[in-house]
This record gives C-alpha cells, sequence and structure tokens, in this order.
C-alpha cells in the first residue's frame, strides 16, 4: 500500500528549517518566538507523516541526517520565495498605520534622532515605530526591517537610498583632558569610519581604553578618561561637556542614508516615515557635516596637529 503523506504545512517546515539552522529546539524556538515544545511537536509530527527521520538527536544538539540535507535545501527556497512574496504584498499596504520596524545605531538613537521620532508620531499617531539600534548591519532584503538610518558609504542595488548629508568626525575631550590617553573603538567598529582613522592615527601604546560603542567612548571622555574620535552630530550636542580639539578631521568622513527595500517603496507607512525624515534631518545638516558655532568650545589643536599623533 502506498504511503500517505499528508500536505505540506509551512509552519512545520519553518520549525525544521529554525532547528537546522540553530542547531537544536530551545534555539530555534527563541527565533521562531514560540515554546520549544511547539517546535518539537511540529518537527517530530512532520516526520512521521512524511516517513522521513531529518535529525539525529544527539547531545550536542540536533544533526541533520543525509535526508534532511536534502530536504532543507528545498525548504530554503521555499523560505525565500514566501519572504519575497511577504515583502511584496507588505509594498502594496497603503495604510498609513501598523507598525514600522526601522534600524539605527546607537549614537543617532541617543543625539538627534528622539525629537524627530516624536514629531513623526505626531504627524501620524497610528504608526507604531519599533527601533531596532545596533552597530551591526541589518538585513532590509530579508525583511527584518521596513527602513533603516545609518551613516555608511551608500547603498546596495537592491535598496533605494536618499542620502542626507555627510557627516563629520572629530576629536573630543573633557575639559582638561585634552592630552589624555586615546580612548578607541574595539575591532567590531574596526571597518567603521573611526576605526579605520584610528588605525592610521593612534599609537597603540596611547590607548587607554576600547569599547564597541561611541556612545560608550563618548561617556568615557565626559568622564575625563581621554580623548576619543566620535561623529560631530554625537560630540557637538554636549559642548558644556566636551572641547571640540579642532576642526573635523578631513580624512574620516561618513554619509548618512535613508533606506528601503525596492519592494517596500509603495508601502505608506514607509513612504511616509522616510519623506518626513529625510526634511527633518535636512534641518540637522549643519550639526551633521560639524559646522554647528561652538567657537567658544573648540580647543586649540588643530586638525594639521591631529593628523600627526
Amino acid at each position: 500500500m502506498a504511503q500517505n503523506h499528508r500536505h505540506l504545512d509551512w509552519n512545520d517546515l519553518r520549525c525544521v528549517l529554525a532547528v537546522a539552522e540553530h542547531g537544536g529546539l530551545a534555539a530555534a524556538a527563541r527565533a521562531l518566538g514560540v515554546n520549544h515544545t511547539t517546535v518539537l511537536r511540529r518537527v517530530n509530527a512532520f516526520e512521521e507523516a512524511q516517513g522521513l527521520r531529518l535529525f539525529e538527536r544527539l547531545p550536542s544538539g540536533y544533526l541533520l541526517t543525509p535526508g534532511g540535507e536534502e530536504l532543507l535545501a528545498s525548504v530554503r527556497q521555499i523560505s525565500s520565495l514566501v519572504t519575497d512574496l511577504e515583502r511584496r504584498l507588505t509594498g502594496r499596504d497603503l495604510r498609513l498605520e501598523g507598525v514600522l520596524r526601522v534600524a539605527t545605531t546607537d549614537t543617532l538613537a541617543s543625539s538627534i534622532l528622539p525629537q524627530h521620532l516624536a514629531a513623526f508620531h505626531v504627524r501620524y499617531p497610528d504608526i507604531v515605530v519599533e527601533l531596532a539600534v545596533g552597530n551591526l548591519p541589518v538585513d532590509l532584503v530579508r525583511h527584518d526591517v521596513d527602513a533603516a538610518i545609518r551613516p555608511m558609504a551608500g547603498p546596495s542595488e537592491t535598496l533605494i537610498g536618499r542620502r542626507v548629508s555627510a557627516v563629520a568626525f572629530a576629536i573630543y575631550a573633557a575639559q582638561g583632558a585634552e592630552t589624555r590617553p586615546w580612548l578607541v573603538p574595539d575591532d567590531t567598529l574596526a571597518g567603521t569610519v573611526a576605526g579605520r582613522w584610528v588605525r592610521a592615527h593612534v599609537d597603540p601604546s596611547e590607548i587607554a581604553a576600547r569599547a564597541d560603542s561611541l556612545l560608550t567612548l563618548r561617556d568615557l571622555a565626559i568622564a575625563g578618561a581621554g580623548r576619543t574620535i566620535l561623529p560631530c552630530y554625537l560630540g557637538d550636542v554636549v559642548p558644556e561637556r566636551l572641547v571640540r580639539l579642532g576642526e573635523p578631521l578631513p580624512d574620516a568622513v561618513s554619509e548618512l542614508w535613508l533606506l528601503m527595500h525596492a519592494d517596500l517603496s509603495r508601502t505608506a507607512r514607509v513612504r511616509a516615515f522616510n519623506t518626513f525624515m529625510a526634511g527633518a534631518l535636512a534641518g540637522e545638516r549643519d550639526l551633521l557635516e560639524g559646522r554647528r558655532d561652538r567657537s567658544s568650545r573648540v580647543g586649540s589643536v588643530n586638525a594639521t596637529d591631529i593628523s600627526g599623533w
């Protein structure tokens, strides 16, 4: 008698894919936002219904069998198609309501963005903004977020980008700490403008501390622990607590971009957000590009002096 296979359930396949990618039930459950017993039940039910053992249950975790490996290749293709379909359907959403997931950095979230996010809420009270704050890139292509506001070199071909302005960097220290050792980004930020500038200009013997956040470096500098490189939009907003040591650095420049995936260009809430933020952040150009007047607080070290450190 032929074996009676049931119709495939996408929720079962999602669980199978999550277990394969994360190597166990608990991690898969966290990724999916469900209870681990739900994942176990769906994986077991799928194996029983299809008459196929997908995983070897080992003390170290779940290991794919050869049959599981073969199935997983197809499941990944299905996952890609479903993600693409969801993105395209979302792109036809014309409502100015719902959740809008926005990625940005901790430096922007703690300096110039809050007032503009508050103003956006007043204008669009039915749009709920969920901020994903971090210094690592997020995946707009896979629809992890709907939009992003980030300093970067420029968008990839699959993204729609709007350049807001240049982003200037300068050296900052607390009053009286201008000649103290350096506070620098750690290896996680090695590829950033600040990380590259430090490698080119700072003697490792002069480093007092490292951190994985420019916001943390700013706080250390405010406490008098040393001098550090910061984007001007982060250092210039606290002129009573930090001295800028000279003009913006000519060899440390980035750009601020508003980004969204091309498939979301017709989504009303995404377009509303990007249009609103483009106008709001354009008003911050002097701050972003280091032109805000802080003549009473600028230190005595000029850009040519800094380039020799």
